[in-house]
């Protein structure tokens, strides 16, 4: 192979013939490439926040809470077992109690007397929040609040209780004997 100004190698223009590129046809290839994968780069940005925004549609309710102990920002908010939402802020009220706001999307409509529990996914899995809707005719609306809470149940306070409860059983056992 011999090397003429501006060439710079040898590729496949045809079944069985070879075909000279120039300096400036890599250029434009290098620079078409570029601007693809800028392209592609642009689309997947894009895709991303449809599915944010997508995620961000529906209303915001409150409810507090006396303790959120291991609820992890974003947690999803469920409704018979069905995700409905997510838990996208959490502050402290005046009356140190964490109020929680809840996205909830649109076609999930909330009874006045709907309740929201901390749960968590099996006995050591990830704490959400658990709605149990009522029987109420009129619903939460937008920027409501979700009125009546039960609190994060902490593994150790269960076992304490499992425990006492044991000693008292036993106690009595033994006062019997």
């Amino acid at each position: 192979m011999f090397s003429a100004p501006g060439r710079v190698g040898v590729i496949f223009s045809a079944p069985g013939r070879l075909g000279i590129m120039t300096e400036e046809t890599k250029e434009q290839l290098v620079g078409a490439g570029v601007v693809v994968a800028f392209a592609l780069f642009v689309g997947f940005v894009s895709s991303l926040q449809d599915i944010h925004t997508q995620s961000e549609a529906g209303y915001r309710v409150s409810a507090a809470f006396g303790k959120i102990d291991g609820l992890p920002g974003g947690a999803e908010v469920r409704l018979g077992g069905i995700e409905v939402g997510s838990v996208v802020g959490e502050k402290l009220s005046e009356h140190y109690r964490a109020v929680l706001t809840l996205q909830i999307a649109d076609h999930v409509r909330l009874p006045t007397d709907t309740s929201a529990a901390v749960q968590t996914d099996g006995l050591f899995g990830t704490k959400y929040i658990n709605l149990e809707p009522g029987g109420a005719e009129e619903f939460i609306p937008s920027g409501g609040a979700i009125r009546v809470t039960q609190d994060s149940l902490v593994v150790a306070d269960l076992l304490e209780q499992i425990i006492a409860q044991g000693e008292k059983v036993a106690k009595k056992r033994d006062e019997k004997k």
